[in-house]
């Protein structure tokens, strides 16, 4: 059986999957905590077997690299699992994804800037599915631990609205 998630094996070619990536800057913080969120959400829903959860960040400083060990030591405080390795936006993004969710507005206008013209995903920013209304899931990194923690809160209503609104069981 495939790695669920798993984009290029021979498994998941050809397949109706439901795609979102989940954009930040720099992939270790905002984005990597939506992606495990939004796995172990999705993890108890019956089509479970049908999506493809992925992230990644605008810039490329950090590919690679695990996520920050204040967004680990947040996950991990909530229960949720990841091990995942930064990597950069690309162009394959636009057309393999379904969905690509920035995390505030600079990353929607980078990934709307770098859009090549055969994009098939829809853009959107995460919070626009916050049910308290937040405008977009401001970055922690130059801020102290308990900034992740109230990201990782943020996140989790969010995807949670994203799925209840888009992809209804």
């Amino acid at each position: 059986m495939a790695k669920a998630g798993c984009l290029r094996c021979s498994e998941h070619q050809g397949m109706l999957m439901k795609k979102v990536c989940l954009v930040c800057l720099g992939n270790i913080c905002r984005s990597p905590t939506a992606e495990a969120v939004f796995r172990a959400l999705v993890a108890k829903r019956a089509d479970a077997h049908d999506w493809v959860i992925d992230s990644c960040g605008t810039g490329d400083w950090h590919i690679g690299k695990g996520p920050d060990p204040r967004a680990i030591r947040a996950l991990t405080s909530r229960g949720y699992q990841t091990d995942h390795r930064a990597r950069q936006l690309a162009e394959s993004d636009y057309t393999q994804f379904e969905w690509l969710l920035g995390m505030d507005a600079s990353n929607l206008a980078h990934m709307r800037q770098r859009a090549p013209q055969d994009s098939t995903a829809q853009l959107a920013l995460l919070a626009d599915y916050d049910p308290e209304g937040a405008t977009e899931v401001g970055d922690p990194y130059y801020g102290g631990e308990e900034g992740f923690y109230e990201v990782l809160a943020l996140i989790e209503r969010c995807c949670a609205q994203f799925l209840e609104r888009e992809y209804p069981e």
